[in-house]
């Protein structure tokens, strides 16, 4: 692997609710994966953090959760299908119309917390989030966990997908992310992190809590912007990658034609 893409969820501050440190992870990541309001993110702090990421020419993706400001989009929802596809498509809307005022544009769309672990494997809402997708714009990308059933059910019906990997999350022998609720579940030494992560990016392996070695074929590593400690993390990652000789840069363009 020469390149790689390196993410963060970002515009997550809410009022005066700071989540992160968006300015400084914008220098460091290639890719944001910006709040939509329905977990995170007020309009104003959103907007402020498209304009950082376009004077950074960093790309713009849609973050995209279940309507659960209360548990930080983490709480599992059975949601029904209508109700879904419709609350995507309204938080692409939005991103979409505050991307282009801010000089850049949504490129593809990640979706957040429960929602992203619930349709790695449930086939209902998986394709109800693809059908929103598509239902907005064909060319978007659909950003999936490495090795989770939903790449292929997106890829049938038609969507682009991207892999990813996470820095700063432990994964289960099955390729899953090991829970927040289990001791853990995040690292947070920079260091092995980095370790982790040049090991993905050179061997296409990570090691999982139980020692046995997952392959994974994943094009964006993913660091928590809200995690203790994320700038550091995400600092680790890129310097251990770039003196590796990986180019960091982001599997979509950030800028282009928004007409």
């Amino acid at each position: 692997m020469t390149a790689i893409d390196l993410n963060s969820d970002l515009g997550e501050s809410y009022g005066a609710w700071e989540m992160g440190e968006d300015e400084t992870m914008l220098g460091l990541v290639s890719s944001a994966n910006v709040a939509c309001g329905f977990h995170a993110g007020d309009p104003a702090g959103i907007l402020r953090t498209l304009k950082s990421a376009a004077a950074r020419g960093v790309a713009i993706g849609a973050h995209v959760s279940y309507p659960d400001r209360g548990g930080f989009g983490r709480r599992n929802m059975d949601v029904a299908s209508e109700d879904l596809v419709a609350d995507v498509i309204y938080q692409i809307g939005a991103l979409k119309s505050l991307a282009e005022v801010a000089g850049t544009r949504v490129t593809y769309v990640k979706p957040h917390g429960a929602l992203y672990n619930t349709i790695a494997s449930d086939p209902r809402q998986g394709r109800d989030v693809v059908e929103a997708i598509l239902a907005v714009d064909r060319s978007l990308v659909l950003m999936c966990l490495a090795n989770a059933p939903l790449v292929r059910l997106a890829e049938a019906a038609g969507l682009e997908t991207v892999s990813e990997a996470f820095a700063d999350r432990a994964y289960t022998p099955e390729g899953t992310l090991v829970s927040r609720r289990e001791p853990g579940a995040v690292i947070h030494d920079p260091a092995v992190v980095a370790a982790r992560m040049a090991r993905l990016a050179s061997d296409g392996e990570i090691e999982a809590v139980d020692g046995s070695i997952i392959r994974l074929r994943a094009q964006s590593i993913c660091v928590h912007g809200d995690s203790p400690g994320a700038v550091s993390i995400a600092r680790a990652v890129r310097e251990r990658l770039t003196a590796d000789g990986i180019t960091i840069s982001p599997f979509a363009p950030a800028r282009g034609d928004m007409s």
